[in-house]
Formats: structure tokens, sequence, C-alpha cells
């Protein structure tokens, strides 16, 4: 059907009303004696063709209906009625009988018969209902006011909304009945009264605004209303004034504000891996919009990071970490966590004691669970205006709850994994670097920030035969255990190969074949290859050993960052050192580079987390350090505080930052004795006479003994296994070190004799008379040394020149 047009909508007659339909006049006999326009019209007959006949012509002998109720104008009924073409058509009808006037010539009218169309009459009779419906069945309540914004009519939802008789609110303006009221719909008006105006004055229609506000016979809680307005006009334009439908959609209002609660609890609440603020995020979430006050107690194994402990049986400790009120506003004081007691009968008591929610009418404490082990409570309170927790509001707090459990729980773990990659690195770093006398040294360590984990940079000083140093920094990338227990593997072996003297690229040579071979392993467990960006294999390494009797200092690197050299007047450069693959990839040889560094040369060592950053490139860092090492005249702690204060000046980044500083000696001359012999026999006593008038020299004569049998040992196998030229050099500086060396490279080795062995027993009589020993290789050769410790009543050698 066509919609409703102006001019119908505005007429509320009936089909079957006699201004409208068509209509035949019956007199006592029922002969038709008048006949509408309307009525020739919808039958086809004229009047001079109908009137006069009977009833018959029109309506079957078995619809004539005498005696049809006197009311029937009120309803109407179905007849099949007779068109003058001749087919029936099937129309609405009533008969209404007239009242008896004083008898007169001619036939006498005694009833009228009215029709309608069929389906226009059943349209009219569903207007007529839907009218009603509106009027005394519909939910959605209707108001009409006048163009003063005084209610002129109502129907029954409206009254019940109101909670009042129509009489005693009838005439009121809308603002009178909700004086406290309020649109919260952006965008349009706040009040009753501009809304109205605004809809009388534009006839623009406003929808679906929404309204809160207090019943007017209940105050209390808040309602929520979808309201929708339309101005009023008669026929002929006249604004009769505005009506209003409105629908309470409270539950629904607060089912869609639990939901955007969750979803802003699911952006908010777990946004650091720090349980405290965790526990501070979901009181900033719950207050005020959910409770007026929220309290976080977790226990204090959780705190610590540690599984879940209910101590036993007994009630655990807890410790608040987190409280917040709608009073104290947004920017309250800071909380600083402290332990609480719940008393016996209190409600966190009977949680604690039950496991499960327990809840009164403005109080809800619920258990946090992770894997149904309980880590605290969180406990949310109401106060007025706010009404008691209904059901849904307890699910939602139940759910809020479950979603924090979750995000402390991943922190609890984190905590855990942090603090024992913290312990492993911190026991895996040196905790004290013993000061050799060929350098002076500081070092500093900054480990990474909480968000990035504990990184696998590493430093070391180690001190090698001759009085020499070995100087190591390396970077394992990643973060976390792995990294931590890959840097400590490294650094043991990096130690375990020095103590063999190997030079530098040597020595990377070496250790990048365990790293490949790491590697191979892992991914031969796992089934899969693992590639070169396992933190096994990402390994950057510097490893530089400084002589301090030849002022030599050979270094090499594995991909790492090169040293920064200070010179004794302050000139700082970074030596053109060949980089070298990171560790892992194995297959590239290593290439070392020799410097000979002037006494009271500075030498900085440094892993890239302390040049390197975010919004500052590796040029820019190494600037910085250069700038701060010019003034190497500061002492050297002074100089590692400076260096972080300038790279570092917020702290830790998000990787680890290592610097190493030494600054070098020289062996005093009065330290060094050293001698060349010829490869023969007569050189063994020689080299006894030449050791033991030093040691006189020395004072030392209280190890010329031992030290005439390891030289006259160490020269006899030298004279028999190997050629060229021999050297004696021994070194007074915190013990007696005796150093033969030839240009064999074999290595003589200790082992147990025969008794019927001529030979093979000088050797482990040397390995009884001095605590050290060991062979290490050079280019022309080997050198074999040993170490005497110098006697108790000895004042010690100089120390070396700075």
């Amino acid at each position: 059907m066509n919609a409703w047009n102006a001019a119908e909508s505005a007429d509320f007659r009936g089909p079957l009303d006699v201004a409208r339909a068509a209509t035949a006049v019956l007199d006592a006999q029922d002969l038709i004696i008048g006949w509408s326009p309307a009525a020739q019209r919808l039958l086809g007959y004229l009047p001079e063709e109908i009137v006069g006949q009977p009833l018959e012509r029109l309506v079957p002998p078995a619809v004539r209906t005498k005696d049809a109720p006197d009311d029937a104008l009120s309803g109407g009924r179905e007849l099949t009625v007779r068109h003058r073409n001749g087919r029936l058509v099937r129309m609405a009808a009533a008969f209404c009988p007239l009242a008896k006037v004083s008898a007169g010539p001619g036939p006498q009218p005694a009833r009228v018969l009215v029709a309608a169309e069929l389906e226009a009459h059943r349209m009219w009779e569903a207007r007529q209902a839907m009218l009603h419906g509106l009027a005394t069945r519909s939910p959605v309540g209707l108001g009409i006011y006048d163009t003063d914004l005084r209610l002129t009519w109502a129907n029954s939802a409206y009254i019940r909304e109101v909670g009042l008789p129509l009489r005693e609110f009838l005439g009121a303006r809308a603002d009178e009945l909700y004086p406290d009221g309020t649109f919260v719909t952006e965008g349009y008006p706040r009040t009753l009264d501009a809304v109205m105006h605004h809809v009388i004055d534009t006839g623009e229609p406003i929808l679906d605004l929404h309204f809160v506000g207090q019943q007017p016979s209940d105050p209390g809680p808040d309602h929520v209303w979808s309201c929708s307005y339309y101005r009023l006009q008669d026929t002929h334009g006249q604004v009769l004034g505005v009506c209003e439908d409105a629908f309470d959609i409270t539950g629904r209002y607060q089912a869609q504000r639990r939901l955007n609660l969750l979803v802003e609890a699911g952006a908010r609440i777990g946004t650091t891996l720090d349980m405290t603020a965790t526990a501070r995020e979901i009181s900033e979430v719950a207050v005020p919009e959910f409770a007026t006050a929220v309290t976080v107690d977790l226990m204090q194994s959780v705190l610590n990071g540690d599984e879940p402990d209910p101590a036993g049986g007994a009630l655990p400790t807890l410790v608040r970490v987190a409280t917040r009120s709608a009073e104290e506003g947004p920017d309250g004081a800071p909380y600083s966590p402290h332990r609480v007691e719940y008393p016996p009968g209190s409600l966190q008591y009977r949680s604690l004691s039950s496991g499960g929610m327990v809840r009164e009418e403005n109080t809800i404490v619920v258990p946090l669970r992770a894997g149904g082990t309980p880590m605290g409570l969180v406990t949310f309170r109401r106060s007025a205006p706010m009404t008691p927790f209904d059901r849904g509001e307890i699910e939602l707090a139940d759910e809020l709850v479950t979603r924090t459990a979750v995000c402390l729980d991943n922190a609890r773990r984190f905590t855990r994994e942090h603090t024992a990659a913290l312990t492993l690195q911190r026991d895996l770093l040196p905790q004290h670097l013993a000061s050799p006398s060929a350098v002076d040294l500081a070092y500093r360590y900054l480990p990474s920030d909480d968000r990035a984990g504990v990184g696998g940079d590493w430093f070391d000083v180690i001190g090698l035969s001759g009085t020499r140093v070995g100087l190591v920094v390396g970077d394992v990338v990643g973060h976390g255990l792995q990294a931590a227990a890959t840097m400590g593997r490294l650094r043991t072996t990096v130690r375990a190969l020095a103590r063999l003297d190997l030079a530098p690229d040597e020595l990377l040579g070496r250790l990048d074949d365990l790293v490949e071979q790491t590697a191979e392993e892992q991914a031969a467990t796992v089934g899969t290859d693992l590639g070169t960006d396992d933190v096994a294999t990402g390994v950057t390494c510097l490893y530089a050993v400084y002589d301090p009797v030849s002022r030599r200092c050979t270094m090499a690197r594995a991909g790492h960052l090169p040293p920064a050299v200070v010179d004794p007047e302050g000139g700082v450069s970074f030596p053109d050192l060949p980089a070298g693959p990171p560790l892992g990839l194995g297959g590239l040889p290593f290439e070392s580079l020799e410097l000979e560094l002037p006494v009271g040369s500075l030498l900085a060592l440094f892993t890239n987390g302390l040049v390197e950053a975010r919004n500052r490139d590796v040029d820019e860092g190494l600037r910085i350090l250069g700038g701060v090492l010019g003034e190497h005249r500061r002492p050297l702690d002074d100089l590692c505080d400076h260096a972080l204060a300038e790279l570092l000046p917020d702290g830790p980044a998000t990787d680890d930052s290592a610097l190493l500083l030494v600054r070098t000696r020289e062996l005093d001359a009065r330290q060094v004795a050293a001698w060349e012999l010829p490869a023969e026999p007569a050189a063994v006593g020689k080299a006894r006479e030449l050791a033991t008038e030093q040691l006189r020299e020395w004072g030392l004569a209280e190890l010329s003994y031992a030290t005439e049998l390891v030289v006259s040992e160490l020269f006899t196998n030298a004279v028999r296994h190997a050629s060229g030229p021999l050297h004696l050099r021994l070194l007074r500086d915190r013990t007696l070190l005796t150093e033969v060396s030839d240009t064999a490279h074999t290595s003589p080795h200790l082992r147990h004799s025969a008794s019927d062995d001529e030979g093979g027993r000088g050797l482990f009589i040397v390995a009884q008379l001095v605590p050290r020993w060991g062979t290490r290789y050079t280019p022309y050769g080997k050198t074999i040394w040993t170490e005497q410790a110098f006697p108790p009543r000895y004042s010690g050698a100089p120390r070396p020149a700075r």
C-alpha cells in the first residue's frame, strides 16, 4: 500500500462514516428509496436504475438482515454485494435504523445501508488499533506539549514513567518534571526546554537523544531514556506543539557502559610488566566509573616474583600495592606499598579463607587468581549516590579482576625471570678486577632498563704471563636468561683461551669455532636451522693484549667497535683495526693490529650500548666519547662517570653499556733482566750464574736454589731439542718470573717417568718447585715461563712507571 498522505493522516473518519461511505436508504419492505453518489461510484448503478428496486437486487437473500443490531455502525460486517456488471464484491457494510416519523405520502425510510471497500475498512481498523495501542499498550512513552511546552496529553507508558496520576502533572512543563535531568548526547542542547524550542522553531525532528535524570516519583538512581522529538501541526500548517517519545534504556545503557569499561580495561591494564603499575591501573579504570574506592592487595611472594604461596594453610602475608578513591581525584599523592592484616570476620578475611568472592550490598571482595592459585585480593566499594552492585556489575567485577590477574601473573613471571637473569648476569660478570702492574684501570657496567631486560654485554681484565694483561669486551645480541648464559659461557671461554697465551686473532678464531659449533648443536637439538640471528651467534668481541715491557699492544676484533686510544698529550684516535665478522659466522680469518703505546696512554674499550641510542647514531656517540676522553688527566673513575653522564644522561637505555678504561704503565728497567745465549751445553752453566747473580742483586738470594734448578732444566731441554739463540729473562714484579725462549715450537709436557727411564724427570721437578708454569708461542718460537712468590720478608719490586 501507499504510505498515508497528509490529508488521510489528518482525517480520522472511518470508511463507513455516512459522509464518506456508499449509502442506500431502505424502507420497511427493504426497497431502495435513496441512492448516494458514492454508492453509484462504488457499485455502478445509476439512481434511476436502482431506486425502487428491492435490496435483494444488491444483496443475495442469504444476507438480507432485518435483525441487524442497532449499533452496527460501530463495527461493520462483510457482505457480498452484486455490482452492476454482475460480479460479486466483498464489502464492509453496516445497517443503521432510522427513527420513526409520522407517516406521510410515499415510502417511509426505515434504515440506511452503509458500505465501503473491504480493504479500506480493514486498514482503517488497523489504524484505530495502532492508535489505541500507542495510547494504552505501547512501551514507548508519548507526551504532547503545546507551544508553551506544557503537557497536554500522555499515553499510559509515559504516565508509568512519571509514576504519578495524569491529573497531577497535566499542564506541567518538562523541565519541571525533570529539573536535574540533562541530555548527554554530544552536539545537542543539554536541557529539555532548549531541545523542544529548537524543534518547534525549526521543524527539524531530533532522534535518539540520551537523557539522564531521575523519575519524578522516585528520586534516587539515575535513569537513561532515548528521546525523540517532532513538531505537531494541523492540516493548515498551524503549529500545535511538540511530541516527545521516550524509551527507558537504562539497562542497555548500563550494559554498554560495562562493555566500554571492559574495552578500556583491555587497553589500560597490563601496559607494563610491573606488578605495582598493573595494580594501580585497575584502580584507575574502576574509579569513579565503577566504584568510589578500590584497593589491591598482593601476596608478598608474588611481589618477589615467586610462585603464589598460601603459607602452608595459614593466611598469606598481603601487601597493599594500590588504592584509589573518587574523593582523591586523578592526581592523588604517590602511594607507598605496605603490609596489611584483616581481622577475622572481615570480608577480606572471609575471601582469603574460602578462596572465593565475598560481597555485601556496597562492597565486593574478589580474589586474584592465576591458574586457580590465589595471588591477592581486589576490593571494590561504593558510596552514595551510586547504587549497590547488581548481578551484572558483580560479573563485571569478576571479569575485571580475572583480566588483571592474567596481567599480574605475566608481570610476576617476568619479574622472576628478570631477577634470575640479573642474578646470573651479576654472578657471571667480574665482581672485582684486580689492578695488574701493567695498567691502571676503571670500569662501569650499566644494565639495560627493565623494559628491555638483562643483556649480554661483558668485559674482563686477565693477567697473563710475562706481566702482560689481556683486555676483553664483548656483546651478545638479545636479552634475558639466554643472553646472560651465553655471555657467561663466552667470558669463561675467553679466560681459558687467554691463559694459553694465544695471540688475539688466534683467540678470536677459536672462539668463533666454539660459537659456530654451539649454534649447530642448538639447531640439531630443535631440529631446525637457527641461522646467524640466533643469540648464540650474534656475538661481537674485542680482545687486546698489552705488554708493559715492550709497551706494545696487540688487538683484534670480531664485529665489535674499535677501541679509543688517547696519547699522553690528549690526542684521541680510533685505530683502523680490521673489523672481522661477528663470532659464529665461520670461514673468515681475523686480523691483528699491533701498536706501540707511550707510557701513560689511555685505552678505552666499550660496547655499542654506550655510544648508540635511538636518537643518536654511532658516529655522534663516538664523537661525544672522544670529547670526554680528551680530559685524560682526570682520574679514571671520574672519566668513567663523566662518560656515562654525557652519553647516557637519562640512565639505563634499551641495551647494556660497558666501559673499560686502562692507563698503560711500563716496567722499570730495574725490574727486567735479559740475556741472549748460544744453544750449546756450556750455556746451561752460564745461565745459572747469570740468574743467581741477578737474584743476589735484587735481594732474592733465597730463591736462588729453585731458580737455578728451573733455569738448568729449561736450558738443558732447549739445548737438546731447539736451535738458534736462547734467551733468558727475569722479571721482578709482584712475583719472580723466569722465562726461557728458543726457536722451536714443540712444547714440553709433564709426565711420570718409569723407574728405568733415563730422563723425563726434570720438568716434573720444576713443577714441584714453582706454583705456576706454562708455555706461550711467538712467531719466532716459544717461551717457557715459571712464577715464584717472593719471600715473606721481601719488601717488593718498585712500581712500574706511569
